[in-house]
């Protein structure tokens, strides 16, 4: 008596939507929690978070991950929140993620080697975790910060906790990461005044700040367009200061990108609602 059995063979090709764009990037969620309250993300209370029971265990966030990498050649994984820092034993998805590999045959630039990994993170406790995402494979960071000023900060986010998101910006560059990348979402009114402070503050601590307009994600229902300040506006008051000049089109990123005359690094805008993007994004 004898039993044959044979795995099959996954045989790769391109994930390619109804709009002909081939899809390349992962992001994936970790958890719907978050340490901030941020007013133009969530309600300040009356959050229904899931039953941990229902969050994807870290062994089927590999398994999702590694039909996406090794069948659909998806070269980059952006891992998300809520706040992705406040799920446990986050290093160790990392390290799960990083023994995956694009396969040799991809037109990837990585093929055969482990898909970009990457962090959007609010930062607040990032200083805690920095040292051990990094030796466990994570490749780059985002980092919110809309403001440079504690009282604003309050208010946008209902957390006093500036001084320590610039701390994890700092243990961001202590890691390794580079570049740091700096999320901002502008909005008219609230922090329209700090665009050049932020650019300045991205030139003095060689972070890329990556200014997002401000979208209709609408978590109290207050959204109104006289609110968003156009990427136009930011570019135009940033050269006003600092020179700017464009850098080559972006492809399927979602931010359009401008480098310093002077040398002195880039900045990106994400121009969501004025010059939307979603044909190119992947």
């Amino acid at each position: 008596m004898w039993t044959y059995s044979c795995s099959p063979r996954i045989v790769p090709v391109d994930l390619v939507d109804p709009f002909g764009r081939t899809i390349r990037d992962l992001r994936i969620s970790v958890t719907d929690r978050c340490n901030f309250r941020c007013t133009y993300c969530m309600p300040a209370e009356g959050m229904q978070w899931l039953d941990r029971a229902d969050v994807l265990t870290f062994e089927e966030i590999e398994r999702l991950a590694r039909i996406f990498v090794e069948r659909y050649h998806v070269d980059g994984i952006r891992l998300t929140g809520g706040e992705p820092t406040v799920r446990a034993h986050l290093p160790v998805l990392i390290r799960k993620l990083s023994t995956l590999r694009v396969p040799e045959g991809s037109r990837s630039p990585l093929a055969g080697r482990k898909p970009d990994i990457a962090l959007t993170t609010n930062g607040a406790t990032f200083r805690l975790v920095a040292h051990e995402l990094r030796d466990a494979g994570l490749d780059r960071v985002n980092i919110s910060l809309d403001t440079l000023h504690a009282d604003r900060f309050i208010a946008m986010t209902r957390r006093d906790e500036l001084f320590r998101v610039l701390d994890g910006i700092e243990a961001a560059k202590e890691a390794g990461f580079s570049p740091v990348k700096i999320n901002a979402v502008v909005q008219r009114g609230v922090n329209d005044d700090e665009v050049v402070d932020l650019a300045r503050f991205g030139r003095e601590h060689g972070v890329e700040v990556r200014f997002i307009e401000f979208m209709p994600l609408d978590a109290e229902g207050g959204w109104a367009r006289d609110q968003v300040v156009s990427q136009d506006e930011i570019v135009a008051a940033i050269s006003a200061e600092f020179p700017l000049e464009p850098v080559p089109a972006r492809g399927a990123a979602p931010a359009d990108r401008w480098r310093y005359v002077d040398g002195a690094g880039t900045i990106g805008v994400i121009p969501s609602v004025t010059k939307p993007f979603c044909g190119d994004c992947d």
